[in-house]
């Protein structure tokens, strides 16, 4: 039984800056990590496997540079970990990456039998959350999202249960293996590569698949296969000076002056 977790490579928003001319993200001398959701999903991946004996992979689409995160993941213990990078899936948007990792999934699954396809809740670069129902929409999968508690996984009888968290209540649900699920930050604490393993992922071949081996239509993949374009990025203008109010310190205070600055904008209806 094979378990999937999909992770993606992201700039650090931490020291994102935005050209002022060109309205997009600054690449250069931005440090990558792996997304912050994803090593949440990757470790849950990982006690499924100390738990029910099932392997693990890995799976990232992105370009060449983006081996460090697959190597990050060899070196916390997956099973096999797979880069899918092609020319053809540049400037993909949701729609095109979810078809990408769909196919990917789908070809693993032809020679290991996949119980559950795991992702972060979201991306920290793009914030949609659309990837993971995208993948599970393709591939015909059970869809259970924000999950922050996997109950019970039984591999046998093709049944999960989890809990989800949701706006001031959580859920549990149960349904039908094979499932996608798409995991919180409360799932778990992640854990650290060992030393030993790190070394061994440093100089470990990666396995690198492309859309010759795929097989998706070009019009469907990357720029071509987007219905989705970002005319720009921007930082919103602020008024220097403007208060804020000190929500911690003066609450009461702190409501009232956002009820007045709304009300002098004429955004509220009293």
């Amino acid at each position: 039984m094979l378990v999937v977790c999909c992770i993606k490579q992201v700039p650090d928003t931490t020291q994102v800056q935005i050209d002022p001319v060109t309205n997009t993200l600054v690449r250069e001398g931005i440090p990558f990590i792996m997304n912050p959701y994803d090593t949440h999903a990757l470790e849950e991946c990982l006690r499924l496997k100390a738990r029910y004996g099932v392997r693990v992979a890995a799976l990232s689409m992105g370009p060449p540079n983006a081996e460090a995160t697959i190597r990050k993941a060899m070196a916390l213990g997956v099973d096999e970990a797979i880069l899918l990078s092609d020319r053809t899936f540049g400037g993909a948007d949701t729609l095109a990456t979810s078809r990408v990792l769909a196919a990917a999934i789908d070809r693993l699954g032809a020679n290991d039998e996949i119980g559950l396809v795991i992702c972060g809740k979201q991306t920290i670069d793009g914030d949609t959350a659309q990837v993971g129902p995208g993948i599970a929409t393709r591939l015909g999968y059970t869809q259970l999202t924000l999950v922050d508690r996997i109950e019970e996984c039984d591999f046998a009888a093709k049944r999960l249960r989890v809990r989800r968290k949701l706006e001031g209540r959580y859920e549990v649900v149960e349904g039908p293996l094979p499932a996608l699920v798409t995991v919180v930050r409360e799932i778990n604490r992640p854990r650290y590569p060992t030393v030993p393993n790190r070394l061994a992922a440093a100089e470990a071949p990666i396995t690198v698949w492309d859309n010759g081996l795929l097989g998706l239509h070009g019009d469907s993949v990357g720029l071509k296969g987007s219905p989705t374009w970002v005319n720009r990025i921007f930082s919103p203008d602020r008024a220097k000076g403007q208060v804020l109010g000190d929500g911690e310190l003066d609450p009461v205070g702190t409501a009232h002056l956002l009820v007045k600055t709304l009300q002098d904008k004429d955004l509220l209806p009293f």
